[in-house]
């Protein structure tokens, strides 16, 4: 079996859980109730037996597919011989009511508006996923509705549920919900799954159906998990969930302000990176999948489905930006939580709920996509040093000082705690920011990162009147001085080139990072020195960038496509350093790699024209949001 290209899927997402859905009507991936839940529909990384959820017209053929403006549902309009129909498919954001009279609680305001733990203090962790395993009112949805707009058509279906990675065949029966409403139910373990709607055919180990549709008949199908011990829910107002569920991401988006030609995409970014935040513990996912493949074929594929500290702050700022300032406190309660009372246990990541324990397992029940193995579930990655990763943090929290956020009794300790985190490890080598599975070294992005740590800590006392003893702003102030001479000394080859680590020869796209911490600016002499290493050694036949060369500290075998993010920032730095016609150029470059509905992978197979890994990825989407804001601030070299 062919597995579908990672652009052809639609993401859907209820700020819960996410749910891929193909060009032609195959939800292929879909984990519930959380992002991070075993999947129930899984042939994403398998075949069809690992779970799917057809649903076509018969004999038709998608002539196009859209979002709703400004929200994540889902319209996909179908032509075939005998008719036309409209396929409207979305996750309803919880708060609504259901067909029993039973009325899920909003989680608007979840955490209090101070950015204080609720109900906790930094040394307690609330918010465990035992207590989230039904999220609210222990139902969540999916929703799939025809529409016949012209003669006659059919509905066809095929539904195949199969828990855990597709290792659990559920038991599965007819009964009533709660309402007394007809309903096929599915069960295994803690998991259950309703199915509303005409009804489908058992065929061996699997559900089919047809279903005819005259012009302006509509038939619905909702799919629901609960807990399998508890009563099994009534279906939900079709109608009025998706009226709520598309005015809910709408009044979120606001007006987008930028160039009219990217505002589709910036538009379309901001909703990703809100799609990819928890709606109730403010903890901000990688992105929606585990496992798509940066290599195909090969070993490098990893889960995703958790909140790197880095990856969340780098969203935050380009939330922040976009004032959407709505997304500050929440997260700021999530790091609280994950961090808890003992920074000095810090995670480079942490479940949506800022648990800890994130072991690494392998699948070997899975092919993979594209026969890419292992597939993981889990990440081992949490348990590595990462230099950079509390300057990131420090950047986005005095962003938030800036948009007029206040500290709250707990944020400014526990910054002062990760600032003494980083001063006691100064002297540790650590994995860097690609997460290198080699030896240990001293990364120079990661040592620029730990003297914007400093900075920041510095920049809040002296800038913001945040308190500190006199002794600890002197010790700032000193080891920032220390990493700077350093990072100018150590970090810089022969070429006047920073270096991709202390002594070595390669160079790495995160020191396009540099002029973003405030560092040097982008039209240094040493940024300009690795830009042209960069472009000389990065750089691929069609004029997107990898990450690193993947010889020497990567530490695995195989090879990787140009990485997005770093391309997004290549644009920045053009921008900033008078190279606004390149910036332009590579822009619009990037803009044709993402597809029909603007989203973006991890990578770019420029051979093939297609993407690779994880999909869609919240790197990417802050990085065309930040390089869009780049343009719009760049003067022409000849101005």
């Amino acid at each position: 079996m062919r597995s579908p290209l990672i652009e052809d899927h639609a993401l859907l997402s209820d700020q819960r859980t996410t749910a891929l859905v193909t060009r032609d009507g195959d939800i292929d991936w879909l984990c519930m109730p959380r992002f991070d839940s075993d999947a129930l529909f899984c042939s994403l990384l398998g075949d069809d037996s690992h779970g799917h959820w057809s649903l076509r017209i018969a004999d038709g053929e998608v002539l196009s597919r859209r979002y709703l403006p400004g929200t994540m549902v889902l319209e996909t309009v179908w032509r075939s011989p005998t008719g036309a129909a409209i396929v409207t498919e979305f996750l309803p954001i919880d708060g609504g009511g259901r067909a029993d009279g039973s009325a899920t609680t909003s989680s608007e305001g979840a955490g209090s508006a101070a950015g204080e733990p609720t109900g906790s203090t930094p040394g307690s962790s609330p918010g465990s996923a035992t207590s989230l395993a039904g999220d609210v009112d222990d139902h969540s949805d999916l929703v799939r509705t025809v529409t016949c707009t012209e003669g006659e058509v059919e509905v066809v279906q095929e539904l195949m549920i199969r828990f855990e990675y597709g290792q659990a065949v559920p038991w599965v029966r007819r009964g009533a919900d709660s309402s007394g409403a007809h309903v096929l139910i599915a069960v295994a373990g803690g998991d259950g799954i309703a199915l509303h709607g005409p009804a489908l055919r058992a065929e061996g180990r699997a559900h089919r159906g047809s279903h005819r549709l005259a012009a302006e008949e509509t038939a619905s199908w909702v799919l629901t998990w609960f807990p399998s011990w508890q009563e099994v829910p009534a279906a939900p107002d079709v109608g009025a969930e998706l009226v709520r569920t598309s005015e809910g991401w709408s009044s979120w988006l606001g007006q987008v302000r930028v160039e009219e030609e990217y505002s589709g995409p910036v538009a379309r970014s901001l909703l990703v990176l809100r799609a990819l935040t928890h709606r109730r513990t403010g903890g901000i996912i990688a992105a929606a999948t585990t496992s798509l493949p940066e290599d195909f074929g090969g070993v490098r594929n990893w889960d995703y489905r958790f909140c790197w500290l880095r990856d969340a702050a780098l969203s935050l700022e380009a939330l922040l930006s976009h004032d959407h300032v709505d997304a500050a406190a929440t997260w700021r309660d999530w790091l609280l939580r994950a961090i808890a009372g003992d920074p000095e246990r810090l995670q480079i990541m942490y479940s949506i709920t800022g648990d800890r324990n994130l072991p690494e397992r392998e699948l070997t029940h899975l092919p993979g996509y594209a026969g890419s193995t292992p597939v993981r579930v889990g990440n081992g990655a949490a348990a590595q040093y990462q230099a950079d990763v509390v300057g990131e943090v420090m950047i986005a929290l005095a962003m938030m000082r800036d948009h007029g956020v206040e500290e709250s009794r707990w944020s400014w300790p526990l910054q002062k705690a990760l600032v003494r985190f980083t001063a006691e490890r100064i002297d540790v080598p650590d994995q860097g920011i690609w997460e290198m599975r080699g030896e240990p070294a001293f990364f120079t992005h990661g040592r620029v990162m730990v003297w914007t740590t400093f900075d920041r800590a510095i920049r809040a006392v002296e800038e913001h009147g945040l308190p500190a003893s006199a002794e600890d702003l002197a010790r700032w102030t000193r080891l920032r001085a220390q990493v700077r001479e350093e990072v100018l000394t150590r970090g810089v080859g022969p070429d006047g080139a920073f270096t991709q680590t202390y002594g070595s020869t390669e160079v790495d796209a995160s020191l396009l990072q540099i002029p973003h911490t405030g560092f040097l600016p982008a039209d240094d002499p040493h940024m300009l020195a690795t830009v042209a290493r960069i472009e000389q050694d990065l750089r691929t036949e069609d004029g997107l960038i990898l990450r690193y060369r993947t010889q020497g500290q990567d530490g695995l075998p195989g090879d990787e496509h140009p990485f997005l993010v770093c391309c997004f920032w290549l644009v920045e730095q053009y921008a900033a350093s008078g190279r606004r016609d390149e910036a332009v150029a590579l822009m619009d470059q990037l803009l044709g790699c993402a597809n029909d509905l603007d989203l973006l992978a991890e990578e770019y197979d420029s051979s093939a024209g297609r993407m690779a890994g994880n999909f869609p990825q919240a790197f990417s989407h802050l990085g065309l949001i930040r390089a869009v804001d780049a343009l719009a601030e760049a003067v022409p070299a000849d101005a």
